[in-house]
């Protein structure tokens, strides 16, 4: 198992603010060498809502095959990928915050020595109008979106983080499972 290093996957429905709260988190490890905030790859364009680098399916496809991504995963029609480079920050000790799937943390644990997931939810009315005020057409359905959810009820967070006041409590609450 890759360790010694911590992963934190930060997790939750769409809408429920996991970049906003990953990014003011980031901003607040600022010069902290050992906390490590990794660029997600995804198959769709970037926006101000949410900040990663691009690929289209082909490149995404040669990525997975030459060993570029440390893990991947599918959700709503796009593929979402961590670069292979946090393996190397977690073997130096770093500690790796990013935001995946609740569908692949089973695998992250079976992976990684220290797995740490962090579930950001929000209530439904407050995910709803989240989405629905992104209107990012490459999103799909917002209904689908929202029932997504069902899917993860059984999962098993070791951290959960709510995300219906300010911003800055759940970033102070992510900092406190980073430690910081």
């Amino acid at each position: 198992m890759i360790g010694p290093g911590r992963l934190i996957v930060v997790v939750g429905p769409s809408g429920a603010g996991k970049d906003t709260i990953i990014a003011g988190a980031k901003e607040a490890c600022t010069g902290h060498p050992a906390i490590v905030f990794p660029r997600r790859i995804v198959t769709r364009a970037a926006s101000s809502a949410e900040d990663h680098d691009t690929l289209d399916d082909a490149a995404f496809e040669r990525a997975v095959q030459d060993g570029g991504l440390a893990f991947w995963w599918q959700a709503h029609g796009l593929k979402y990928g961590i670069p292979v480079q946090i393996d190397d920050d977690i073997r130096a000790g770093r500690n790796v915050v990013c935001n995946v799937s609740r569908g692949i943390v089973d695998e992250l644990r079976a992976r990684y020595a220290k797995v740490e997931a962090v579930l950001v939810t929000a209530p439904a009315d407050v995910l709803a109008a989240r989405l629905a005020g992104r209107a990012r057409g490459s999103d799909g359905s917002l209904e689908q979106r929202l029932k997504r959810s069902d899917a993860f009820a059984g999962f098993r967070a070791d951290h959960t983080i709510s995300n219906d006041s300010a911003p800055e409590e759940a970033v102070r609450r992510l900092l406190g499972v980073i430690e910081i």
